[in-house]
């Protein structure tokens, strides 16, 4: 088969879309199909088939979309920046998706909302098109815009994403979801019908992870340091304030530290706040790294703070890695972590709570190492690509015999 695996997304990022989206491109390679990777590249200024230095840069069709979307015609698109934004870019990417062409695939697998509306209205009929959501957008925007980018048309941009969460989670022959989370809330908050959805978890390449982990690090654990480990995105949404906070209430320690891997918008805001915390000595921002398989092996506990969140990749590292995880009610996490036998499940925002489960750890060896044991044993059987990839080409298979 032919799979165009497509996302509305930049890539390569740091995110988890561009990790499931390679590790399954190589899985279908290895099972003898062909894959191909479409999305923004760039900083978002051309849209490309990656690797196949194939590309098409934005400008060529903004002025078209600019043309079209006249703002006499559609003020109320105009009313709002983020708005006015993803409207321009979701057009300029179905044009550029309709330019490369797309009758040659088999299956059209988008990963997430907006690339589903946008491929939906230009594939050729009878391609079929699978949709996997890793996310709520809408819930994740209405976040940012109720906080850091508060405005007086914020409401009108509310509307906007969740009229995209709606339409995009319907779109496609069958959409995908990690959990019964993400499903619920489509169905009961945005009435998409039950049926539209299958659960599927996502998979991950365990056999590379673990060479990867063989690989040697240069970093060093200080003497007699506990490690806690943070791994992803440095944004306000991944809760780290309110890990900070509850680091703060341990500084008169001297047995931790703490390693922050990723990068965002937030990192100064955080740096800031581990300086007026007084944690310098503690906590440390490492940035993008590539050997985080190897730091893994060196952590004690890992923490996963989230405010939303589906199915982060750094908890399932964390779980083959054999470490103790502490992770928020947030989204889907519940759903990955088994509190007290696999890990430690705490409320959200709850600086005290997560303040409690890292001195618990910290404090109580024995009950770490189990709690990682247990995990690794569930994650290595539970996060299987091989089984994942072969759940999704039944789907696959349903669908094109049916197109």
């Amino acid at each position: 088969m032919k799979i165009l695996l497509a996302t509305y997304w930049s890539i390569p990022h740091l995110g988890g879309v561009w990790n499931y989206m390679s590790q399954l491109k190589t899985r279908l390679e290895e099972m003898g199909h062909t894959a191909d990777i479409l999305g923004y590249g760039g900083e978002n200024s051309y849209v490309h088939l990656v690797g196949k230095d194939k590309l098409v840069p934005r400008e060529r069709w903004v002025p078209y979309v600019s043309s079209i979307l006249q703002r006499s015609k559609y003020p109320e698109m105009y009313r709002n920046n983020y708005i006015e934004y993803m409207e321009t870019q979701r057009y300029t990417y179905e044009l550029a998706a309709a330019e490369f062409g797309l009758h040659d695939y088999d299956i059209i697998h988008t990963q997430d909302v907006f690339s589903t509306v946008a491929l939906d209205r230009v594939k050729p009929e009878g391609v079929p098109l699978i949709a996997t959501l890793h996310g709520l957008v809408s819930h994740e925007m209405r976040h940012i815009l109720q906080s850091s980018q508060k405005s007086s048309t914020s409401h009108l941009a509310e509307a906007y994403f969740d009229h995209i969460e709606k339409l995009g989670a319907q779109s496609a022959s069958i959409t995908i979801v990690a959990n019964d989370w993400l499903r619920n809330i489509l169905v009961e908050d945005f009435a998409v019908p039950n049926g539209q959805f299958q659960k599927l978890h996502y998979g991950f390449s365990i056999g590379r992870f673990l060479e990867q982990q063989a690989l040697p690090t240069t970093m060093q654990v200080p003497p007699g340091k506990k490690l806690i480990v943070y791994t992803g995105r440095l944004i306000e949404l991944k809760g780290l304030s309110y890990l900070v906070d509850a680091l703060a209430s341990l500084k008169d320690r001297q047995d931790w530290v703490c390693w922050m891997i990723g990068e965002g918008r937030n990192k100064q805001q955080l740096q800031n706040r581990v300086i007026n915390a007084g944690l310098q000595a503690h906590v440390v921002f490492l940035g993008k790294r590539e050997d985080v398989p190897s730091i893994l092996k060196l952590a004690d506990i890992v923490v996963s703070p989230s405010l939303i969140d589906n199915q982060p990749l750094s908890v399932i590292e964390a779980q083959l890695s054999g470490r103790a995880v502490i992770v928020s009610d947030a989204g889907g996490l519940p759903e990955m972590v088994n509190h007290g036998v696999t890990g430690l499940v705490i409320p959200k925002a709850d600086t005290a709570a997560l303040h409690s489960a890292i001195q618990t750890l910290l404090d109580d060896e024995p009950y770490r190492k189990v709690l990682g044991e247990q995990a690794k044993e569930w994650g290595m059987s539970h996060w299987s690509m091989e089984a994942g990839v072969d759940h999704l080409m039944e789907i696959y298979k349903r669908y094109a015999a049916n197109s």
